[in-house]
């Protein structure tokens, strides 16, 4: 019987065998890491014009886990950012930025209370998480209920309605992400490269052409976060 020569022998693993069952083995693997890194859920995104000012109601959904979910019980603080920017198009050139806001939150677990606090900051600007003040403190019994106030803004001012020009076409851009430049810098070391930490989500929607007369505090109640899920146009 013939040996087949050494080039020609099959290797182990170097066939469509090995292939697939090393491609198993890595999914296998990254399957936790893929469900961290899923982004946060849009439940709810609605822009109100009114004469006054332009509004912005939304609402996310997402869960912690892994490192992340260990230093939230550990007591470290998390940040969460809102940010938006209203833009002016402009067919001549580039659209045009017309204001940005910036809402800062910090969601700490208080281990001998067992409370978790969600403080909002008062400097849409800030970028250092120490140096930050906080006029607006909430504390809740669980992670789900703080979590939730992280991830929703109600009636969030985003422009004055002198600074969008009649008769111009205008969009809004907003992300909302934990930001980990604000943590604590022993934190910061090799959080880059850990999917579990990549909690972001960004939606563009096109602002309304018209100002609509501002509802009545009991509608807006009722429509309110926590009905149906709205579907987010795009631009």
């Amino acid at each position: 019987m013939t040996r087949p020569a050494p080039a020609e022998r099959a290797r182990p693993g170097h066939g469509g065998w090995g292939r697939w069952l090393r491609a198993a083995l890595l999914g296998l693997l990254l399957w936790p890491v893929l469900a961290w890194a899923q982004p946060p859920e849009l439940r709810q995104f609605l822009l109100q014009r009114t004469p006054e000012a332009l509004y912005l109601d939304a609402r996310l959904a997402f869960t912690p886990h892994g490192a992340v979910q260990d230093a939230l019980l550990k007591g470290v603080p998390l940040y969460f950012v809102w940010e938006s920017s209203v833009y002016r198009e402009r067919w001549y050139w580039t659209d045009r930025r017309v204001v940005s806001q910036r809402r800062v939150l910090r969601l700490a677990y208080q281990p001998l209370t067992r409370l978790w606090r969600v403080s909002t900051s008062t400097e849409p600007g800030g970028s250092a998480g120490a140096g930050l003040q906080y006029a607006l403190h909430q504390t809740h019994d669980t992670l789900e209920e703080a979590l939730a106030a992280v991830a929703r803004v109600s009636r969030w001012r985003l422009a004055e309605a002198s600074q969008l020009d009649s008769g111009a076409e205008h969009y809004v851009v907003f992300d909302f992400r934990l930001d980990l430049t604000l943590l604590p810098r022993p934190f910061q070391i090799g959080l880059g490269s850990q999917a579990e930490w990549a909690v972001a989500l960004e939606q563009e929607m096109r602002v309304p052409n018209a100002a609509t007369p501002d509802a009545p505090p009991e509608a807006r109640a009722a429509s309110a976060p926590g009905g149906e899920p709205a579907e987010p146009p795009g631009r």
